[in-house]
């Protein structure tokens, strides 16, 4: 099978092979983590003595027996006593073994190596661990496949741009449905089976939640209210109002660990004013928007939110941190900063009626910055106007 280059990770990622400091791939499972390992191994590590790579997955069924650090430590040693010179070390899920981090600081200490990691639940880099491992690691989050990754994924079945997309806002961008030549049926089967592992693997079991039933409601409406501001009360009520009895701190706390697990992200909102995040009516959007459609709410319905939920995980791939902007009474989709420079964004399906395009240009009349202002949509025609750039998404995500 052809891999997928990356380069919006890999580039990233080169900088710091052959560095002491530690490699941590995060995401949610099935997001290509293994996958940029092998693309490490293969082609930037390409002129390595294989023997002198050492890959463990922890997920496979022949290190079942593998769960603390001392089960790693005697799996290693025979590995690591045939191997001359520098060692790579790849260890795949390493959330699964207990105390992995003991292995990972003796291996730094005793050899001369250099160590690429993946997890799939944020919390292995959180408290205490994040302290044990100080300055001596460096972490990249990887999304779901970019559209432009998608395209590179597809483009044997020479589809148009636009055929294309239209895929991709109802499949998403797990890259397993590579194997799938976009055939919606298997492809929604497989959506079903990656998302109740995350859910169950991740989420359940991991964090010991018991009431399946109120923590499925909850992410049900995550999913239906994508790109809406909404509050953790305003579940607590929505489940009152179906004589389902839950605190606001259970919903958060169950939001919390869905986040965690990569399944879903939230977006704080900033007061473009006050200069200051505010601390209610966040926005939550879908690691992988395929899920709601596989789960059976429909994306082409939603369609705008979908396409706001795009832009969001795109954003994010290209490595900005993303926050939602409130202006006075009135709200920007995203202010996207990175390397201290912003972007502003707004997102609308189509502009073809004179009051979309006085709402979705009128925002920005409240911001008197100079950093680039965009408006986002499905249109083909350019809307730009007083120095606010308009793009059609498909040719934006694919610059």
């Amino acid at each position: 099978m052809k891999l997928v280059d990356r380069p919006l990770y890999m580039d990233k990622i080169e900088k710091f092979i052959d560095k002491t400091v530690i490699k941590v791939l995060t995401g949610m499972r099935r997001v290509g983590k293994s996958t940029l390992l092998k693309i490490i191994s293969d082609q930037s590590l390409n002129n390595i003595n294989e023997n002198n790579k050492i890959f463990i997955n922890l997920d496979s069924l022949e290190l079942l027996h593998v769960r603390n650090a001392r089960d790693l430590a005697e799996h290693l040693k025979p590995l690591i006593y045939k191997s001359q010179g520098k060692l790579y070390f790849f260890f795949d899920e390493i959330q699964l073994v207990d105390g992995w981090e003991q292995v990972i600081n003796g291996l730094q200490v005793n050899y001369e190596c250099d160590i690429y990691i993946t997890g799939s639940n944020s919390s292995m880099l959180s408290g205490d661990l994040a302290t044990r491992l100080a300055g001596r690691y460096v972490n990249f989050e990887i999304q779901p496949f970019t559209f432009s990754e998608f395209g590179e994924a597809f483009k044997h079945l020479e589809l148009n741009k636009e055929q294309l997309f239209q895929k991709y806002i109802v499949l998403g961008g797990m890259p397993f449905l590579h194997f799938f030549d976009l055939d919606e049926d298997p492809s929604y089967k497989y959506l079903n089976d990656v998302y109740h592992t995350v859910m169950v693997k991740d989420v359940l079991e991991y964090y010991q939640i018991r009431d399946v039933d109120i923590f499925n409601r909850i992410l049900d409406y995550v999913m239906e209210n994508i790109s809406h501001t909404f509050s953790a009360l305003s579940i607590r009520n929505y489940l009152k109002s179906e004589n389902r009895k839950i605190s606001v701190d259970t919903v958060l706390n169950y939001l919390d660990c869905c986040q965690k697990a990569y399944l879903i992200k939230k977006a704080p909102r900033y007061d473009t004013v006050g200069k200051k995040l505010l601390k209610i009516e966040e926005k939550y959007y879908l690691t992988d928007y395929g899920f709601r459609q596989a789960r059976g709410f429909s994306n082409q319905k939603d369609i705008e939110r979908v396409l706001e939920n795009i832009v969001y995980i795109e954003l994010l791939a290209r490595g900005y941190q993303v926050k939602i902007g409130k202006v006075q009474d009135k709200e920007i989709d995203f202010i996207a900063e990175k390397e201290g420079q912003l972007e502003y964004y707004q997102i609308s399906y189509l502009m073809e009626n004179e009051s979309t395009r006085s709402r979705e240009f009128g925002v920005y009349q409240e911001i008197q910055d100079n950093y680039p202002k965009f408006i986002l949509s499905m249109d083909i025609f350019n809307f730009s106007q007083k120095g606010i750039i308009h793009l059609n998404i498909i040719d934006w995500l694919l610059n």
